[in-house]
């Protein structure tokens, strides 16, 4: 079997005194999507911001078989790890083709021209609004020029936290049917959604986290069948996918 992309052991972080996240044990193969879902304030965006480097944890964290542990943000980034933070974080006053221009600075200029096309070709509704300031875009833009932003990087692994938030149904349907799309250009996905049932249409695999820790994790399908998780979950944040 093939060594997973990204591999967690045993994460924990604490703020203060209080473990947000403790012994969290998680893997995402490559070319898959992982989601991990929960209740408000189960740990799952700070489970986010460890593996990004942007907190700092204790325990294991290795991508494509290296420990990045040590590795500062900057460095993760340039490995091929990216996240689309919960508020998308933009540029408001700066344009959409700026904000994207952004998100591929470390690689060349025709680098950077040949990803913003394909984006382009991604959301075609970027290119029509390029010369738009990001902050007078709707949410479903807002959130595809996130996503653009995060791709001019060409990641390896995309790391999404609440893709949906805020979206009405039918943008919630574009949004995820661009994330399947990455996977089947190869881009792994860790998605981390309060829609937990539209989360698990889409995934390959899931774990839950309850206050912190992993409560149960399996095949997407059969977490989705799982009469206690059904109650518990699978009516946050929407319906169907």
């Amino acid at each position: 079997m093939s060594e997973p992309l990204l591999s967690v052991r045993d994460m924990c972080v604490a703020y203060g005194g209080v473990e947000a996240v403790r012994g969290v044990t998680i893997d995402a193969k490559r070319g898959s999507i992982v989601t991990v879902i929960g209740a408000n304030g189960a740990g799952k965006t700070t489970l986010l911001n460890a593996i990004m480097g942007v907190l700092p944890s204790a325990g294991a964290v290795s991508f494509d078989g290296a420990g990045i542990d040590r590795t500062p943000l900057e460095a993760r980034v340039a490995r091929g790890l990216c996240l689309v933070p919960e508020r998308r974080e933009l540029f408001s006053n700066m344009s959409v083709a700026d904000n994207l221009e952004l998100g591929g600075f470390r690689r060349s200029a025709a680098e950077r021209a040949e990803t913003l096309e394909q984006i382009y070709a991604r959301f075609p509704r970027l290119k029509e609004r390029r010369a738009q300031e990001a902050g007078t875009l709707s949410g479903g833009e807002r959130q595809m020029l996130a996503m653009g932003r995060a791709l001019m990087a060409r990641p390896r692994l995309l790391m999404l936290d609440e893709p949906s938030l805020g979206l009405a149904p039918r943008i919630v349907r574009d949004v995820f049917d661009i994330i399947v799309d990455l996977r089947r250009d190869g881009v792994t996905i860790l998605l981390v959604e309060q829609n937990a049932r539209a989360a698990l249409q889409i995934a390959d695999y899931a774990y839950v986290l309850e206050l912190g820790q992993v409560s149960a994790s399996g095949a997407a399908v059969d977490i989705a069948a799982d009469p206690r998780l059904v109650e518990s979950y699978l009516g946050l944040g929407g319906g169907d996918y």
